[in-house]
């Protein structure tokens, strides 16, 4: 993944795609088994898809102070421009928005 951000000329964006992508891949196989596809768009923003054959949609929630987990999900929300989730013919698709250097999407 960090070789193709380095090729786009994005590895400012490599932090962030890193742990946005280990958040969601980690659900995808927490919640759903496998298989899971990842998918990185470079187009006018960088665009995240994680696959997985759940056709639960993920939920935003506020963890406590003395929760343990909940907080994947939220970091996603800061870290990003959007996300969003659809259905597929086997399963669902977690997607991830970021703006690249240029400043638009």
């Amino acid at each position: 993944m960090t070789s193709s951000l380095e090729t786009w000329g994005l590895q400012d964006l490599a932090f962030v795609t890193e742990l946005v992508t280990s958040e969601l891949v980690t659900n995808a196989i927490r919640y759903a088994g496998g298989p899971v596809g990842l998918r990185l768009i470079n187009d006018s923003a960088l665009i995240c898809e994680v696959s997985n054959p759940s056709q639960t949609q993920p939920r935003l929630k506020h963890a406590r102070l003395t929760d343990e987990g909940g907080r994947g999900l939220y970091l996603v929300h800061q870290l990003t421009e959007q996300w969003g989730s659809r259905y597929t013919a086997s399963g669902k698709t977690i997607w991830t928005v970021q703006v690249t250097g240029d400043g638009t999407e």
